[in-house]
């Protein structure tokens, strides 16, 4: 399992959508902020200028807002697939988490978890692992030592 690549890159698309809205939004905002800072720039360059300043000003005002939509119009969809292709990253293994969890809380053996080559959250899922191992531990020891104390008392 562990060998194959996912082709389904919405695992969780809740969280992933919610966590690349929060870079859309970053994108967004620093692009804003960039656009006022140089307008701001221009309108300093403008207004000292001996003569045609409002001329630069009403042409370079149509400029940046070309070059604002353009810069909208190529990160916003770049930061979207981005966002989309790190989030599953992450989102995939949330969803092993949650299907092993499942798997214990329903009294099904839910096996080892095993994340794909390049998935974060390793150390969580050897954490996880090494949690269920110990309960499986003293679930079996629990069973041995009831076994023997029946098989004690029959005699």
């Amino acid at each position: 399992m562990a060998q194959y690549k996912r082709r389904k890159k919405l695992i969780n698309p809740r969280l992933q959508l919610w966590m690349t809205g929060v870079f859309l939004g970053l994108t967004a905002l620093s692009l804003l902020m960039q656009l006022m800072l140089f307008m701001l720039m221009m309108s300093d360059v403008a207004l000292t200028l001996p003569n045609d300043g409002d001329l630069m000003w009403d042409q370079l005002s149509e400029r940046l807002l070309f070059v604002i939509g353009t810069s909208f119009m190529v990160f916003l969809p770049l930061t979207l697939l981005v966002g989309i292709l790190t989030t599953f990253r992450v989102a995939g293994p949330v969803f092993v988490f949650h299907r092993f969890l499942k798997n214990i809380r329903e009294g099904n053996d839910p096996g080892v978890i095993r994340l794909r080559k390049g998935d974060k959250l390793h150390d969580l899922a050897d954490a996880m692992n090494a949690a269920y191992a110990a309960i499986k531990e003293r679930e079996d020891d629990v069973v041995a030592n009831t076994g023997t104390t029946e098989q004690a008392d029959a005699a």
